[in-house]
């Protein structure tokens, strides 16, 4: 029997890439109206712009109507504070790979949002647990009920990027989850259009335990010398079938990013096989973050 997501207002934290592709599907498939929160007025300026743009190719296309478009733009508001997501149904934060930033807004949320709330994170590595865990409200432990109702509403919503263009989500049970929310947050994200997995609360979950040391471990052979770039990325293109090679797909993710996510297997297993490449870290502090910066394994030259 489906599950009604009785999400009827959505707050999103984040306005750059997977967040304003977050708001992008929930406004266009869920045709839920969507408040979008981003510190950054330059990002929220180029997320907007972004949605445009894909709202107008999907027309072109003939994918949707000028009108349904006009609908789904209409329905994503800007606002620039978190007080003004006290009427939502469901929040999902979507900014960087910090623990203490997310534990930050977590705790905000939780004080500042009615209790029935479901708080999602769409964390691609870190501990929900953890997460949840900072939401017990100050004086309460987690054994009371106010604790355990708080944390009984967090969730690991991952959402993949490009948000628009990739089909899936992983869902994520902290150990205090409610099957309740753990039911809303599948049937919300099959609403937006996705197909949905489900991978316990361990460092990287299913997809990044995964992909994280197989980029890792493509960049150490380029450090070790073992291939060239392009070499490397061919051999798995034309070898394995894969779309695209580690090492640009590392470009297009965020050398950041993945340097943030390897981090978090290492340090929550402590096994050296997931030990971030030296010169991971390296081009990270160059700021060599991949497409995103214009340079990462390869250039990326501004259009």
């Amino acid at each position: 029997m489906s599950v009604a997501h009785g999400v009827r207002r959505l707050g999103v934290i984040g306005a750059g890439q997977m967040g304003l592709g977050i708001a992008f599907v929930s406004a266009v498939h869920a045709k839920v109206p969507v408040l979008l929160h981003d510190r950054s007025a330059a990002q929220v300026k180029s997320g907007l712009s972004l949605m445009d743009k894909l709202l107008a190719k999907d027309v072109a296309k003939g994918k949707i109507t000028q009108e349904a478009a006009k609908e789904a733009r209409d329905r994503v508001t800007v606002v620039d504070e978190l007080k003004h997501f006290r009427d939502t149904d469901m929040v999902v934060e979507a900014v960087s790979e910090n623990l203490g930033l997310k534990q930050g807004i977590f705790r905000t949320l939780s004080a500042e949002l009615s209790p029935k709330t479901i708080l999602a994170t769409n964390t691609s590595s870190i501990s929900i647990t953890k997460i949840a865990a900072s939401t017990i409200p100050e004086g309460k432990t987690a054994s009371d009920p106010e604790g355990q109702q708080s944390t009984s509403r967090v969730v690991g919503l991952h959402f993949f990027n490009p948000v628009p263009v990739m089909k899936l989500v992983e869902l994520i049970a902290a150990v205090q989850t409610s099957k309740e929310t753990l039911d809303r947050a599948r049937a919300f994200a099959i609403a937006c259009g996705k197909e949905v997995t489900s991978s316990q609360d361990v460092p990287g979950f299913v997809a990044n335990a995964l992909l994280m040391p197989f980029i890792n471990e493509a960049i150490m052979c380029l450090e070790k010398g073992v291939a060239t770039r392009e070499d490397i990325d061919k051999t798995l293109k034309l070898g394995m079938n894969h779309p695209m090679g580690p090492l640009q797909l590392a470009d297009f993710i965020g050398l950041d990013t993945c340097l943030a996510i390897q981090q978090t297997l290492y340090t929550g297993t402590g096994d050296s096989k997931y030990r971030p490449s030296v010169l991971l870290e390296r081009m990270v502090d160059a700021q060599w973050l991949g497409k995103k910066s214009g340079k990462g394994f390869y250039d990326y030259p501004s259009q």
